[in-house]
């Protein structure tokens, strides 16, 4: 035992310490971490100097760090924020995985593959990685953009189906309804259980146990092995049962806490993953040409068909490409599905090697692609005007006839919908610009003057008449987007007022040196907020006497009233915004009769 445990620290070791080398190289050359990971699996690995004694207890750990991830999505993951991309994720994914199984298969077929074996290779070109994605889009805060959320409602459908696939397989040459209908129930069934204890179970323990942090995170370990380990006596995988996990635990106000805490034992696993994926790859592969083809299908092929599916959908062309360009990679899943095959002796080792080529090839390349998304769409943008012609985007608009020293709002979030409010208090001409097809369908219902298009979006930009605005507002905190929008309104109107918002103090003075009249910082303003706060009520104490400061208390209520106002007044406009206009019209007449004596 001793020896097997020094053999495993010296393994952990070599890993960390040529992992952190390698990535501190791939840092100071601007390049993914991810490919820094995937060549210290290649350098330690069977493929150059075999370092690694203990690959078994390696690939174990790299099944832990799948299992982090995924129940690190469950946590996270607000299935409310989701219902609004629901039917584009549900027939993108859908489509997609039978579009992309049939030329697959055919492909591998012509390539002289046997039926099963192509079986295989199409269905695992046609899943994308939901660790890969999730972790770049987190690392770019872009979870919650449009296109994060379609691409997250793509990979949970795509995953929902590969977990019924892995079910199946050991049955899969004696297919039955049974071997169909089985996984589905067990999948239904630890769902259910999933639901119950997250609804009468869970809350009796988090009451006791969140009183230490210490137990509070020993407890959501414990949680998401219990899932995990139901899920593999069930049949299914262990990221199903982990997913589940997180996700009966996301309601919670709890979750926050324990995400801290798992994150960074979620990044240790998750580089050993990686690292495993690059040890998995053979000095020599004895199909790489056809692995080359299958690499070019999913970079190219999946591109073009996720980015004609959400178009057809109804999205513009910046929201279907970077969508599409997001999932350009085989999944972890994959691999699975691969071992699986190989074990059952349904493919040959030579498949299984092709397969580990495609999968290091797409996750690595398609890493560059995340990461630049936004410079490869503004580079290839005049080649995309066409799939405009296709898209919705002609009718999601209501413009006014003509429009001069108007006010143009980009974003209508929480921030930008509260610069609308006020824009209409003063009522004064403005047009809002949004790139989510449900916000504009909502602003039309309220015959609020808006157009869906994209700040990013030149043609967009000369459609909205920047010449003759007096004020364009951004609350949209890319980087990219800001500078581009304060570079083209300073060109075409140089008096114009610009507001643009950032997330950091170095994007705030760059954007400030382009141009920017003002540029919002949330966080910032919030401390200001604070600090305004404090600093009148101290003022005020200082100038009553010791006992008789009931005036300061007076003016604490009265803006605290003032705040609560404004915050159901948001709430209420949240909530209305939901339903249709002739519902929406007289739930605001009830509203407006019942609070008639409220000055807003």
């Amino acid at each position: 035992m001793e020896i097997s445990g020094a053999l495993i620290l010296w393994d952990l070791g070599i890993i960390v310490l040529v992992s952190t080398f390698l990535g501190l190289i791939a840092r100071s050359l601007k390049q993914p971490l991810i490919l820094a990971y995937v060549v210290t699996g290649v350098l330690i690995g069977p493929a150059a100097f075999c370092l690694i004694t203990s690959s078994h207890i390696i690939s174990t750990f790299a099944e832990m760090g799948i299992a982090f991830l995924l129940f690190m999505v469950g946590l996270e993951l607000d299935i409310s924020r989701l219902r609004q991309v629901g039917r584009v994720s549900v027939l993108c994914g859908l489509g997609q995985i039978i579009i992309t199984f049939v030329f697959g298969f055919l492909i591998s077929l012509l390539l002289g593959f046997q039926q099963l074996e192509s079986f295989y290779i199409a269905f695992i070109l046609t899943i994308s990685s939901t660790m890969v994605v999730i972790k770049l889009l987190s690392d770019k805060n872009e979870l919650d953009t449009l296109h994060g959320k379609i691409a997250l409602g793509i990979l949970l459908i795509q995953d929902i189906v590969t977990i019924l696939v892995l079910a199946m397989l050991e049955n899969i040459n004696t297919l039955s309804p049974l071997t169909i209908v089985d996984p589905i129930i067990k999948g239904l069934g630890l769902v259910s259980i999933a639901i119950a204890m997250g609804a009468y179970v869970t809350p009796f323990l988090l009451r006791h146990i969140a009183r230490s942090i210490e137990l509070l995170f020993l407890f959501a370990l414990s949680w998401c092995f219990i899932f995990a380990t139901a899920s593999v006596t069930l049949g299914l995988s262990i990221g199903v049962g982990a997913f589940l996990a997180g996700l009966s635990l996301a309601a919670f106000p709890y979750n926050i806490e324990i995400i801290s805490r798992i994150r960074s034992l979620r990044d240790f696993f998750a580089t050993i993953f990686f690292v495993s994926l690059g040890m998995q790859i053979p000095a020599y592969i004895p199909l790489l040409p056809q692995a080359i083809i299958f690499s070019l299908f999913v970079l190219i092929g999946n591109i073009v068909l996720i980015l004609l599916i959400v178009t057809l959908l109804g999205y513009k062309k910046r929201t279907s490409f970077l969508t599409a360009l997001y999932l350009a990679q085989i999944s972890e899943f994959s691999l699975i599905m691969a071992n699986e095959g190989l074990r059952l002796g349904h493919i040959s080792y030579s498949v299984f090697s092709m397969i580990i080529f495609i999968g290091v090839t797409t996750i690595t390349i398609s890493s560059y692609f995340i990461i630049h998304g936004h410079e490869i769409y503004r580079r290839i943008s005049p080649i995309l005007r066409v799939i405009d012609r296709i898209s919705r985007d002609k009718e999601l608009e209501h413009l006014p006839d003509k429009h001069r020293n108007h006010v143009i709002v980009f974003g209508c979030k929480r921030m930008g919908y509260k610069v609308v409010k006020t824009l209409q208090k003063f009522k004064r001409d403005f047009l809002v610009v949004d790139i989510n097809p449900e916000v504009i369908e909502s602003l039309i219902s309220q015959d609020i003057p808006c157009i869906y298009g994209d700040i990013g979006d030149f043609e967009i930009l000369k459609r909205i008449d920047l010449k003759n605005a007096d004020s364009v507002i951004s609350t949209v905190p890319d980087r990219e987007d800001n500078l581009s929008l304060i570079t083209k309104t300073r060109i075409a109107n140089p008096g114009a007022l610009i507001i643009v918002t950032s997330n950091d103090l170095d994007t705030a003075l760059e954007l400030y040196d382009a141009g920017a009249d003002y540029v919002v910082i949330p966080r910032m303003l919030a401390g200001d907020t604070t600090s305004e706060f404090i600093g009148g009520y101290m003022r005020c104490k200082d100038r009553k006497f010791p006992g008789k400061d009931t005036g300061c208390r007076e003016r604490i209520d009265k803006l605290k009233n003032s705040h609560i106002l404004r915050l159901e007044d948001l709430k209420r406009d949240e909530f209305l915004r939901k339903y249709e206009p002739g519902f929406l019209k007289s739930l605001e007449r009830k509203f407006d009769r019942k609070h008639k004596h409220r000055d807003y």
